[in-house]
């Protein structure tokens, strides 16, 4: 299987886990428990673990956990497919990027095999336009970082903005994203957006609705959200085993540390949802 099927995990069956080639297999009966020697949780990949907090007891619930399962199989074939067309054009990809183009010419074997290296050549050019334009269009940073893992470029570069040299956004910038999305859900409508001074994620996109700005270049990574951090906020901070920074911030260090202080992301988001956060105090005459 290409996912964790949550039906396997509710009911005891066999559980393929293709990142490690490990499988699971739960006990029978109440107190089920999973065998100690199925799963090495210390070798675990960590871009997997906003996904396995889902199945926190306070956070459970089956029916979207089944959902997700199934997306994630579906996802994992797709994607599988689409990195083998874009890496080695087949005939029929070759054929319907033809298609596509407009081409009025008799696609026999002849022409469909002329065309498979300018059509490889295209892909990479395409992909290298979408690498650029991410920058102007945050929202599809995440899926652009995975097209260009698949085609071999190097997936942690730092990426410079075209229009200004002086905004450079880095692998951690772009893996706090991915990490947020995944926490908040696709629902949350979050994107990123980088600045010379810091990274930024965003609630619909509004730049006054920013969720929290992250800035990487320090010491030790900063993490400033949009709420004040009160007493009960920062015991939350120290049971993470993370530092108060300079002006309400979070000594954040590496963007998995995120995972540990998911309460209050969602304190933001609900901050930088409600309306009246954002509108101006008005005096009567």
């Amino acid at each position: 299987r290409s996912g964790i099927c949550v039906h396997d995990l509710l009911y005891g069956h066999n559980i393929e886990v293709p990142e490690c080639g490990r499988s699971l297999r739960a006990g029978s009966g109440k107190g089920r428990r999973w065998r100690s020697d199925a799963y090495d949780f210390a070798a675990l990949d960590e871009s997997l673990l906003p996904r396995l907090h889902r199945f926190r007891h306070d956070e459970f619930q089956p029916e979207a956990l089944r959902t997700l399962a199934e997306e994630s199989i579906y996802l994992s074939a797709f994607k599988a497919a689409i990195s083998s067309s874009l890496r080695n054009p087949d005939p029929e990809f070759v054929r319907y990027v033809a298609g596509r183009a407009n081409v009025q010419r008799q696609f026999n074997a002849r022409f469909i095999e002329s065309m498979t290296p300018l059509v490889k050549q295209a892909v990479e050019r395409a992909l290298s336009e979408m690498l650029v334009s991410s920058l102007a269009e945050p929202v599809s940073e995440t899926m652009t970082a995975s097209l260009v893992t698949e085609t071999g470029l190097d997936p942690e570069a730092d990426i410079i903005d075209p229009t200004n040299s002086k905004v450079v956004t880095t692998y951690a910038e772009r893996r706090l994203l991915e990490l947020i999305v995944e926490i908040l859900g696709p629902a949350a409508d979050v994107q990123g957006k980088d600045t010379e001074s810091y990274y930024t994620v965003l609630y619909q996109g509004k730049s006054n609705r920013w969720i929290a700005r992250f800035q990487s270049d320090r010491r030790i990574p900063l993490l400033t959200l949009p709420i004040a951090l009160n007493e009960e906020r920062r015991r939350e901070v120290a049971r993470a085993g993370l530092q108060i920074g300079p002006g309400e911030s979070v000594q954040i260090g590496s963007p998995e540390n995120i995972l540990r202080i998911t309460g209050l992301l969602f304190d933001a988001l609900s901050y930088c949802m409600d309306d009246s956060n954002f509108r101006r105090a008005t005096t009567n005459g």
